[in-house]
């Protein structure tokens, strides 16, 4: 490394980032998103952890979560085992970073610091699922084992951690997932579906990809018709529908005035509701009035949250939410009433602190099933409704109510009677939703709602997932795991086959070949190449797109049913793979001394870079645990370049089936693949060349395919090898030796005009589809 990179140092011990990039998805590291910093240590290489008076005890203090941190110990407190005994900064620097990301809400444990080739330089690898937030979190760790170390001797070293995890958690509440969304994408993943965010922030997901991709937003999805969504918005409207449905619900009118509230309570009958026609989230509710002054305050203040006002009937008892999916009740939670007793001493507002704020369950975070009670409009209203105000000291063992139905945080899921969800069920239907909250108020859920006066109050689009997630008292309910089974029934994975194609050379011949063939066989097919971005026919970028960028354009399109990538070896690289898994992996051939340069010094870093088209192949049923036997799996396939050493090593980390090819077919390896095979259960298929015919073998049969002759009166090795490769995809997707055929004859050999500077694919493609 160059004296420039250090010039600055002054002879101060520190800790400097010369890079930071984020691997995007799977990876040279990991199959999951990564940060990789390159990190200067500078002098601090010569002090390790054990050298440094203090640091373990100001470290294990700051954060005494590590302690859960295994390490290479593979047990608790196996890292700061690793600290006392001694190890780098840049080690420390990891974990650190993992730690204060995990503290601040981001799940993720991966990671790595390694050496290179320049001392004191190493790189530090850890789990990022959204790149801002780990970096900010590695930028903290830096300073916190900056001041651990303490090498300004002060006296009383500190480092605001609790400000750090705050200023983290913030991040994370702007930038990731909200806790709705999130424990959607969660239950997607956990059944190996897909997920793509589509904003940088808000909750706007695509879970599969392609053709066969769902949308969803917090708890509404691509099945929530807008329709349904105003009609929810707009309250009287569905209580005019659901009643004439038959459904219960309060007695009510608009109104729009103060005196035609009052009016409106007489004609009904007191108490009554005062609330917005179109609000949400409880805002402006009052409830169980009385007074007419009661009715004109409430009234002002409902209209500030909404367009207009709703007067109705008060119905007696608790407000449940009924969260219905897909049109089956999932989960029921009930509303709490909050009081203060008072004490003869203490005001409201007081009381309101001690008995009620200092409750652990409650808070801002989603961390907290209940809510902090403030003493807003309504709860000051529900206060002077007894006769009380914020300030007043109320008498010892005397109960004063501040909050009706507050957090729908008590679960009573098992409680709800079978007519009650039926009837929820029947309302959600009536509005059109697929995804609905129910509200409804009853003095007892466990019987049916016309023994008790119950009625529906609500029914509401989009509703939170939290109080299902976590609530106060009672079990969690897998609420996301209903939503992604409704999205995708009968275990569908949101997939289409994805293709990649990685090597040294012949890449974008061989994604045009299998285009080509795809096409032919009727799909709709997104290419993503170093000549451009294509959907079918058409060009849609003229741009180099064999990159993350473009492929996650080509994932998110809905009408593409097959992708194609080209994966440049620097791509894999600096940016990771725009999939999590594909059908097929292709690697044309290797040239590592190619790939030397640019922190890649050695061939055991070129197979590391090019084994990851390999490693995300589909494993086959045989290569999972316990693998349900009612879920169909896809078979991927590797389809390799046989005369490569390096890429025979790598067939052997393949998970999906291995198919090689090769122009030599008495190579040892193709002998022994045939016989026996080398991946688990499969293995055993071969695209070669004997007596200038292009044979696809399997085992010993073999099923000749066609001339080489018909195709040019002469070729080169690479243009072949690129035919054979792009026939063993074809292969490997089922495509027809028919339509093999016709598909590489009107192709040729004439692989040089498909070059990136003069290929015109919408050209040849149209003919050759008028042609058939």
């Amino acid at each position: 490394m160059s004296d420039s990179l250090r010039s600055d140092r002054n002879g101060i011990k520190d800790i400097k980032f010369l890079e930071i990039k984020h691997l995007n998805g799977p990876n040279i590291w990991t199959y999951y998103p990564v940060l990789e910093a390159i990190v200067d240590i500078g002098e601090l290489e010569d002090f390790p952890s054990d050298k440094i008076p203090g640091f373990y005890k100001r470290l294990s203090q700051w954060l005494p979560s590590l302690v859960e941190h295994r390490c290479s110990y593979e047990k608790r407190g196996g890292f700061l085992r690793r600290v006392k005994e001694g190890t780098w900064p840049c080690h420390i620097l990891e974990h650190v970073t993992l730690e204060l990301q995990n503290l601040a809400g981001m799940r993720g444990g991966f990671g790595r610091a390694r050496e290179t080739a320049d001392r004191g330089v190493y790189k530090v690898v850890v789990s990022a699922w959204h790149a801002e937030v780990t970096k900010t979190a590695m930028y903290a760790a830096r300073e916190l084992v900056l001041a651990a170390m303490n090498f300004q001797q002060s006296h009383h070293p500190t480092y605001d951690v609790d400000g750090a995890i705050q200023n983290l958690r913030g991040l994370v509440d702007s930038l990731w997932l909200g806790p709705s969304t999130a424990c959607i994408v969660d239950a997607a993943l956990a059944r190996n579906i897909p997920a793509i965010r589509l904003t940088a922030k808000g909750n706007l997901v695509q879970l599969g990809y392609g053709a066969r991709c769902r949308h969803i937003w917090t708890a509404e999805t691509d099945l929530t018709p807008a329709i349904a969504e105003g009609i929810s918005r707009d309250k009287d409207l569905t209580k005019s529908l659901l009643q004439s449905c038959g459904i219960p619900v309060p007695a009510g009118r608009i109104v729009e005035s103060v005196e035609a509230a009052w009016e409106a309570a007489k004609d009904i009958g007191l108490p009554v509701v005062v609330k917005p026609c179109d609000g949400n989230h409880g805002r402006g509710v009052f409830i169980e009035l009385f007074r007419q002054d009661e009715i004109e305050s409430a009234y002002q203040m409902a209209l500030k949250e909404g367009s207009a006002v709703l007067v109705e009937r008060f119905i007696a008892g608790t407000e449940h939410r009924l969260l219905i999916i897909g049109g089956k009740l999932i989960a029921a939670t009930k509303g709490d009433s909050v009081s203060v007793t008072g004490n003869g001493v203490a005001s409201i507002a007081e009381l309101v602190e001690l008995q009620i704020n200092s409750d652990p369950r409650r808070g801002s975070t989603e961390d907290h099933p209940l809510n902090l009670i403030r003493l807003d409009s309504a709860a000051q209203m529900e206060i002077a409704h007894q006769g009380y105000y914020g300030d007043s000291i109320v008498p010892a063992g005397i109960k004063v109510l501040i909050q009706r139905n507050g957090n729908h945080a008590f679960d009573v899921t098992d409680l709800v009677h079978p007519s009650t969800a039926a009837t929820a069920s029947l309302a959600a239907r009536v509005i059109g939703l697929d995804i609905a909250g129910v509200d409804l108020v009853t003095e007892d859920i466990s019987r049916p709602l016309s023994e008790q006066g119950g009625a529906i109050v609500e029914v509401n689009a989009g509703p939170s997932l939290l109080m299902h997630i976590k609530p106060a008292v009672g079990i969690s309910r897998p609420v996301g795991k209903s939503i992604v089974d409704h999205l995708f029934p009968d275990q569908e994975n949101g997939r289409i086959p994805i293709i990649g194609i990685s090597g040294s050379y012949g890449k974008t011949s061989v994604a045009f070949l299998i285009t080509r063939l795809l096409i032919l066989s009727g799909k709709q097919v997104g290419l993503a190449c170093s000549d451009g971005l294509y959907l079918d026919y058409r060009k849609i970028d003229n741009n180099n797109c064999a990159n993350w960028a473009a492929a996650n354009r080509t994932l998110i399109n809905p009408t593409v049913e097959v992708a194609v990538f080209e994966n440049g070896f620097d791509a894999i690289l600096n940016e990771g793979l725009a999939y999590d898994s594909c059908q097929v992996g292709v690697i044309t051939n290797v040239n590592a001394s190619h790939h030397l340069g640019h922190g890649v010094e050695t061939f055991k870093q070129v197979f590391t870079v090019l084994r990851s088209q390999v490693d995300v192949v589909t494993p086959t049923a045989a290569a999972i645990d316990d693998v349900d036997k009612n879920v169909k799996l896809p078979i991927g396939a590797a389809v390799l370049n046989a005369k490569e050493e390096m890429l025979v090593e790598i067939s052997t980390l393949c998970h999906g089936e291995v198919i090689f090819f090769s122009i030599e077919p008495e190579l040892p390896i193709i002998v022994q693949h045939r016989t026996n095979g080398t991946g688990p259960t499969f293995g055993k298929r071969a695209v070669i060349v004997r007596d200038d015919m292009i044979i696809l073998a399997s085992g010993s049969n073999e099923l000749p395919l066609m001339k080489i002759e018909t195709l040019a009166d002469s070729c080169s090795v690479q243009a072949l090898e690129n035919i054979l490769a792009a026939i063993g995809v074809a292969w490997a997707l089922g495509i027809e030796p028919n339509l093999m055929r016709t598909g590489i004859n009107a192709f040729g050999l004439n692989q040089e005009k498909y070059e990136p500077e003069n290929h015109n694919l919408v050209d040849d493609l149209q003919t050759q589809g008028n042609s058939l």
